[in-house]
């Protein structure tokens, strides 16, 4: 399966904004958008004003490397969205919230999504006691999501979770730090969900 194998903090850069791929170093003074808030390459400092096409490119490339999808993902994910009863923008965000990678992101067992998507498909994730190593699975309210034991002997994963504990978690989730298993309670609503996405503009962009 491809991957991105280049710089992270270079992803962020050319989004102009930080999209909390490297963990940790996120909520550092070491951040690339902290130093160098420009986008990477050498005509990276000048200013270019971006025509329609390219403010709703941006927003879907954005929002892809945010939840770490390819192309061809985010777009099958679309599709279904737009498929679905209600607000397609609404019902787009929802699903990848509800992305199994997302959730155990958000739990705090992985300290960013790449790291989430490798521990489940590691086969240490289990949804309602069943074991589930696929990173697309969509997560249903009521839902348990719980590590399984190797994985919660994991110093890491420990730190992640406290680190999280101490940030707070989702209104729509509900985490037992101690036992590391959590509920996906709910599908959040949007104004759970950060202002910094226009999901309209993505909308805009594949219903040409």
């Amino acid at each position: 399966m491809a991957r991105y194998l280049e710089s992270k903090c270079k992803l962020c850069r050319r989004e102009g904004e930080k999209l909390f791929l490297k963990g940790e170093k996120c909520f550092s003074d070491k951040c690339a958008i902290e130093r160098r808030n420009y986008p990477p390459g050498q005509h990276g400092q000048k200013k270019g004003r971006l025509s329609d096409y390219g403010v709703q490119l941006r927003e879907k490339q954005k929002l892809r490397r945010i939840y770490g999808l390819l192309e061809r993902q985010f777009r099958n994910l679309y599709k279904k969205a737009d498929k679905q009863k209600g607000i397609t923008g609404d019902n787009l965000l929802q699903m990848l919230e509800s992305r199994l990678d997302n959730v155990v992101f958000l739990m705090g067992f992985g300290s960013s999504r790449a790291e989430a998507r490798q521990i489940v498909r590691h086969n240490s994730i289990r949804v309602n006691g069943i074991r589930v190593n696929t990173p697309s699975y969509l997560v249903k309210p009521g839902d348990q999501i719980e590590l399984d034991n190797k994985a919660k002997e994991h110093i890491r994963t420990k730190s992640s979770i406290q680190i999280a504990d101490n940030r707070g978690f989702p209104a729509w989730i509900e985490m037992d730090v101690k036992g590391m298993k959590g509920l996906y309670k709910n599908k959040p609503d949007r104004s759970d969900l950060p202002s910094t996405i226009n999901e309209s503009l993505v909308v805009e962009l594949y219903s040409k």
